[in-house]
């Protein structure tokens, strides 16, 4: 009688033990299964708010010639309306345009390029654009590092990094959170090859443009070659300095040499100077950048 006690016994606490795993208890009483999918239910995981606005809303632009649309309108002149950057020619669309439409591009874009600037320059296009708080900086310089008297006076390497480095860090302490659209340096060989084919142009170079690049432009000798590869590598290591510093920053952007890569066609430049970019080059470098800022990841 005592073992057929105990077989009932434990028969009876089986079935209450499969009762309760069927009913979801756990050993306090509570539904432990429901709680469970109630707390995921009730606190999903935040998604993570993306480093990179793809539409900031207002743009500061710095740099040199080209940003000011230098001999894009009228000889050896500034035209800023047609800036890739912030202009408001139609026919250009700049970025600012494109990303802000055109009333907000009037009211809320900057451009404190200057003609001639070099990357020693930058610091102080920063500054005069920090007290604005953009959204977002565009970047465009170095081209006239590479274009001075002589190959000799090109800025070195580690001095436009140093250069660039400052620049980029006078922004992060005054702006943390703006952002930053770095454009690759000109193909300048690309250029002189393109513009060299008009006699307008190759008088307009001898006024003083870019001479380490275009000086002699039908010099076709070694030493001519020789001077415009190094201006070239010049370039290239410029360009590689941008990348370097500018993937450190996580709201930073470069273009990946896009600028560099792209092949200006004599209908893209300057027909007073067959170097600059034409109302159409301009509006081309206002799509690689818009590419650039609007894409969902950065260009690696």
């Amino acid at each position: 009688m005592r073992k057929a006690g105990r077989r009932s016994r434990t028969v009876v606490a089986m079935a209450a033990a499969a009762v309760l795993g069927l009913a979801g208890c756990d050993a306090s009483g509570g539904d432990g299964a429901v709680r469970r999918g109630s707390t995921a239910q009730a606190h999903p995981s935040p998604r993570p708010t993306p480093v990179w606005d793809r539409s900031p809303g207002s743009i500061a632009a710095v740099g040199d010639s080209i940003t000011r649309g230098f001999d894009a309108c009228t000889v050896l002149s500034d035209c800023p309306q047609v800036s890739w950057a912030t202009g408001s020619d139609t026919a250009v669309d700049s970025l600012a345009v494109r990303l802000l439409g055109v009333t907000g591009a009037a009211q809320r874009s900057w451009n404190y390029a200057v003609t001639g600037a070099r990357m020693a320059d930058l610091p102080g296009q920063i500054a005069q654009a920090v007290p604005r708080k953009p959204e977002l900086v565009t970047v465009m310089v170095g081209a006239n590092d590479a274009c001075r008297s002589t190959v000799s006076a090109m800025t070195s390497v580690a001095g436009f990094r140093e250069q660039f480095q400052e620049a980029m860090d006078d922004l992060r302490e005054a702006l943390p959170k703006t952002q930053v659209y770095v454009s690759s340096v000109p193909n300048l060989k690309r250029l002189w090859s393109q513009g060299r084919s008009s006699q307008l142009g190759k008088q307009v170079w001898k006024l003083g443009i870019c001479p380490s690049m275009l000086g002699d432009a039908d010099a076709l000798d070694a030493r001519a070659t020789k001077r415009r590869d190094a201006v070239q590598k010049r370039v290239e290591a410029y360009n590689r300095v941008l990348r370097e510093v500018c993937v450190k920053d996580r709201r930073c952007r470069f273009d990946g040499n896009a600028v560099f890569d792209y092949r200006f066609g004599t209908g893209q430049l300057s027909h007073w100077d067959w170097f600059h970019p034409s109302r159409d080059g301009q509006a081309h470098l206002a799509e690689i950048a818009y590419r650039t800022v609007t894409a969902k990841d950065p260009v690696t």
